[in-house]
């Protein structure tokens, strides 16, 4: 076998039980032992291994930071306040009480990330679950689903934006005008197909006289803390800068008040971040160069290229369900790498363009692989002692992702038919 094939089998294997986890172990050791075992071979020079493991430093440092966030907020009784909060607001109905949640949680990936509604939102929605004494799973599906389904209303609310464009990054306003009327439509569609999947889980009531919980001076600073770093999030946005140092550094500074102020100590937040995730990012990136130093960008050019020469409508579906579905392939952080030097190398402006970033938006709410996010949601969910499937997770997103990638694709083709010239 030569190179090229055996490295491409070992890429594939390691996906293909990422995506089972077989005796339920967890993701970051198969692709981890597949990243080791194309460096243990010499199939991947240490030096393309190096250089692929720093591309990913922003968003290592982006997820150190959410993540330290989370931590934060669940220590000083953010959650368990906001969750009583969520629970008192419901008024005693289901579908009350998960409309607010997807609002919640679409206003928290605009402006956070969908990395923040999966770390930071999750744990407080299970809390309140728990506290009405419902069946969690459609109210933290809504987590899951909303974090990918508003992750392109704006570049920040998702990091795999940064990677499809990166240095091509339209101006905001053109940006609202190809991805705002798509990602409304949805973040619509998701609701309203989740509210058909759910609705015998969501009919009923749910418990009322929850007692609402006194936020501390902690919680409070806190919470300033979570306004201060959108207000960074944004400000970076808009300056076009990198993401993951700011954010950071605000959650190392917020940390720091906060254990001051409340004479805590920090080094229990830091043992409490899930470390193995970076490892998984960095294993995920690893593949990808691998898979890109055999020739994978000339075949992604072609197809691109070939869905060019399709009718528009024709060639915006393919194009989006090809990357849709591929996101779950290899997850859509390290695919959104390939699909950015695809775009470039092949010079790709206006529908088919677009409609590559709605792809890698949409398509992780397949499966639970799909995204950095869903597996973040999946990590703070095992550490609450819940676990959902592959299969489980596969039978919601069998409906809701086809629906909403014809939607929003359907919405990004008569954006360009109002507005022809990008």
């Amino acid at each position: 076998m030569n190179s090229p094939i055996l490295l491409s089998a070992i890429a594939c294997v390691s996906v293909g039980l990422m995506l089972i986890r077989p005796r339920g172990i967890p993701e970051v050791y198969w692709i981890g032992g597949g990243a080791s075992l194309l460096l243990a071979l010499r199939l991947v020079p240490l030096k393309l291994a190096g250089k692929a493991v720093a591309e990913g430093l922003d968003v290592y440092l982006f997820l150190i930071g959410m993540m330290l966030l989370s931590e934060l907020a669940k220590e000083h009784g953010v959650f368990d306040w906001l969750s009583s909060v969520a629970v008192r607001q419901a008024h005693g109905s289901r579908v009350r009480l998960f409309t607010l949640v997807y609002c919640i949680g679409t206003l928290v990936t605009i402006f956070m990330s969908n990395d923040a509604t999966a770390v930071v939102l999750t744990p407080a929605i299970l809390t309140a679950v728990r506290k009405a004494k419902v069946k969690p799973l459609p109210y933290l599906f809504a987590c899951a689903l909303i974090a990918n389904a508003a992750s392109f209303v704006l570049p920040i609310s998702n990091p795999a934006n940064l990677v499809v464009f990166q240095q091509r990054m339209p101006p905001l306003g053109q940006w609202l005008v190809s991805f705002g009327v798509p990602c409304i439509l949805s973040i619509l569609t998701t609701y309203l197909v989740m509210r058909v999947v759910f609705r015998r889980d969501l009919a009923g009531s749910i418990q009322e006289g929850v007692e609402a919980e006194a936020l501390k001076t902690s919680g409070w600073l806190v919470l300033a803390g979570l306004a201060l770093t959108v207000a960074v999030l944004l400000a970076a946005s808009a300056m076009d800068r990198d993401l993951g140092l700011p954010t950071c550094l605000a959650a190392l500074g917020i940390t720091a008040v906060v254990s001051v102020t409340s004479r805590s100590n920090p080094m229990k937040l830091f043992r409490e971040v899930s470390w193995g995730t970076l490892l998984l990012v960095a294993g995920l990136f690893i593949l990808v160069d691998a898979m890109e130093s055999i020739g994978m960008l000339h075949a992604t050019e072609a197809a691109l290229r070939w869905a060019e020469g399709l009718r528009p409508e024709v060639g915006a579906m393919a194009t989006g369900f090809t990357v849709g579905i591929a996101n779950n392939l290899v997850n859509n952080l390290p695919l959104g790498l390939v699909a950015g030097g695809t775009l470039r190398a092949a010079h790709t402006q206006g529908l088919i363009r677009d409609v590559v970033l709605i792809g890698v938006d949409l398509g992780p709410n397949l499966s639970v692989t799909g995204s950095l996010a869903t597996i973040l949601w999946l990590l703070a969910l095992r550490k609450e002692k819940i676990d959902v499937s592959f299969r489980e997770f596969l039978r919601v997103g069998a409906i809701v992702m086809p629906a909403t990638l014809i939607v929003a694709i359907g919405g990004a083709i008569l954006m360009h038919r109002l507005h022809p010239i990008r």
